[in-house]
């Protein structure tokens, strides 16, 4: 069991309302170019300086200004002002948010009470007989256990699913996705999805009160609880007050994995209920049921948890593009350049298959890569998907942009001139809160569903069957007059179709232009790979193919890739960060590689040499670097 120290409040307050633009910084120098780096003359678990992450500083258009994490300034930033912000490395013992005057106080019955009293006293108890490390050979030993875990991953048969709990510091539920086991003649052992409102979730119930003392004992000491380890199962708490986030997960991951996935939970929460609202309820009711006004917004959190699972680009940071030619990117991005007639606009974005084509935005300011993530997986959410409108209009908040303010997104999919969509209404806002929930399917449906998209780089829960190749517009705006963007929007895609571009992306998604594998590189031994552009903030990574074509293998690979993430940038307490990590498995060989300008991700057999790991490593950086212009969004317009 871990915990950290209270840490001091860091969010600025910020005007409630709309942004509106204004100035902002000016364009920082452009670095020097340099050649892609080789790890030759680098040896396998060598321990290098700490890497120092220089993040963009650049404040969005308008009165609202996002907030800066660790008091960075532009003039420290040696990265050019592009179109994503660089996420800096944040420090384990001073997580931003995880303050408050938070206390740990729930309305329960009497008996209730005793049991959490009875619960606290065995918990400080067990807290008071600590271990003591004065026995040097003791913590030696624990010291190589743990580094052996580290170079010997076992394989495991399968992953059990997480689980997820959100509730307020008064102990009311608020989100949770539960499972339990059901025993029967013919399924012996079948797991079922449990939410709050479900007859059969009172062991969530009963649960909630569990984590609710469980943080409480420590906030009443002074104290903060991060996780508790019992052995592979590792329960990780998040408090963002005036709410709670807390993740089971049994994969073996480490623990920055479950709390980034809770910082994204927690972003897609603000995104439908913004933090001044939020602050405002609970300081006017502080037992406030934000149940009711989360009722149709599950739909929006389950796609976001089936996403984390699988897209490294929300893990490392960064987005993903879809490959394509750069003079059809090009010529596409020119013509999503707004007129001067429509005020307010923030961004327009192209998206496809779940990622971006390209994004045209404003001069001199950069969009956040959690922003987008969470942008995107709204508009890919079951009730957006599969609404029979054309268009939608979705207000939400853009946390890393203005955590106190609202945004509205026009959001339309593109017909694909085949003859096989029809004209429909744009949906107004009423019309879409009235739209039906989504079914959540129960986790062996899904499994199958998974066993069909095996071979597909396309997250699952990120688009329906139906709509995977479908070209999606989204026009980001402030006050914007809804009309005038709508028709713009129809100009835009009338334009798109008669220049034919339109139907170029179409076939270039229907014929696998936008995905390459790790064979085609012809590199002996590779298996897959994830490449990050530092300076781009962006990844690319081919699809899966075998032996990874498999769930439980894919879950595994993308476990290990974590976990030389986790080491690299010393996401979880450790001492410092490396240059270089590699992991031999008895499946493959996997390592980790951090530049000034890259990272690199690769597996491959277990049989090679250290040195043939080296050579593919430098054989994939070249590979990129010559086929950056495809892979990645490096220009867009501006306006």
């Amino acid at each position: 069991m871990s915990h950290t120290p209270r840490t001091s409040p860091s969010r600025a307050p910020s005007r409630s309302g709309t942004p509106v633009p204004g100035r902002s910084p000016s364009r920082l120098a452009p670095p020097l170019i340099r050649p892609a780096p080789s790890v030759s003359s680098l040896r396998v678990y060598s321990h290098g300086s700490s890497v120092v992450h220089s993040p963009v500083s650049v404040s969005p258009p308008g009165t609202a200004t996002p907030k800066q994490s660790g008091g960075e300034s532009s003039s420290a930033s040696s990265i050019t002002e592009g179109i994503l912000i660089q996420e800096p490395d944040a420090e384990v013992d001073t997580i931003d948010g995880e303050q408050g005057h938070a206390s740990g106080l729930v309305d329960s019955p009497a008996g209730d009470e005793n049991s959490k009293k009875n619960l606290r006293d065995q918990l400080r108890r067990t807290l008071s007989k600590k271990e003591s490390f004065t026995d040097i050979s003791k913590f030696r030993q624990r010291h190589r256990e743990k580094v052996a875990a580290l170079n010997e991953i076992p394989h495991t048969p399968g992953y059990p699913p997480r689980q997820y709990f959100v509730l307020t510091d008064a102990g009311k539920p608020v989100f949770i996705r539960y499972y339990t086991c059901k025993q029967s003649a013919t399924r012996p052992s079948v797991l079922t999805l449990c939410s709050d409102h479900d007859s059969n979730a009172d062991g969530a119930t009963s649960m909630i009160g569990v984590i609710q003392a469980l943080v409480s004992i420590f906030l009443d000491d002074g104290d903060k609880l991060r996780c508790i380890n019992a052995g592979r199962t590792r329960i990780v708490f998040l408090l963002r007050p005036p709410l709670y986030y807390v993740c089971v997960s049994g994969w073996g991951e480490p623990e920055s994995v479950t709390r980034f996935h809770l910082e994204y939970l927690h972003l897609q929460i603000l995104s439908v209920v913004s933090g001044e609202q939020l602050k405002r309820m609970f300081e006017q009711r502080r037992n406030f049921d934000l149940r009711r006004l989360l009722g149709g917004a599950e739909p929006f959190l389950y796609s976001l948890l089936a996403r984390l699972e699988w897209d490294l680009a929300m893990s490392t940071s960064s987005l993903h593009c879809l490959k394509l030619d750069p003079v059809l990117r090009k010529s596409v991005a020119d013509i999503l350049v707004p007129t001067s007639k429509i005020k307010e606009m923030l961004y327009v974005i192209l998206v496809a298959q779940g990622r971006i084509i390209t994004l045209v935005r404003p001069r001199k300011h950069s969009i956040h890569p959690s922003d987008l993530h969470i942008l995107v997986n709204t508009i890919h959410s079951p009730s957006i998907m599969n609404s029979s409108a054309a268009a939608s209009w979705l207000p939400l908040c853009l946390p890393k942009f203005n955590s106190s303010a609202f945004v509205n997104a026009y959001v339309m999919f593109l017909p694909r001139n085949d003859g096989q969509d029809t004209p429909r209404t744009p949906a107004t806002p009423g019309e879409l809160a009235e739209a039906p929930p989504m079914a959540v399917p129960e986790p062996e449906e899904a499994q199958r569903n998974d066993d069909a998209s095996s071979a597909q780089s396309l997250p699952i829960g990120v688009a329906a069957a139906g709509r995977a190749t479908e070209v999606g517009l989204i026009c980001v705006s402030g006050n914007a007059d809804f009309e005038a963007v709508r028709g713009w929007c129809e100009t835009v895609s009338q334009r798109l179709a008669k220049d034919g571009l339109l139907r170029s992306l179409s076939n270039a998604i229907a014929n696998g232009e936008t995905e390459y594998t790790a064979s085609s590189l012809g590199i002996p031994g590779l298996r897959h790979f994830v490449y990050k552009s530092r300076s781009h903030v962006q990844i690319t990574m081919p699809i899966y193919e075998e032996p990874y074509d498999s769930p439980n293998e894919k879950r595994r690979l993308i476990t290990l890739y974590q976990t030389l993430f986790d080491a690299i940038h010393a996401k979880s307490g450790q001492e410092r960060t490396l240059k270089l990590q590699y992991i031999r498995t008895t499946q493959e060989s996997v390592m980790g590689w951090i530049t000034q300008s890259f990272e690199l991700y690769l597996a491959l057999s277990p049989h090679l040499p250290k040195s043939a790991v080296v050579s593919a490593a430098n054989a994939i950086a070249k590979w990129v670097q010559q086929e950056e212009h495809r892979l990645f969004l490096r220009n867009a317009p501006v306006f």
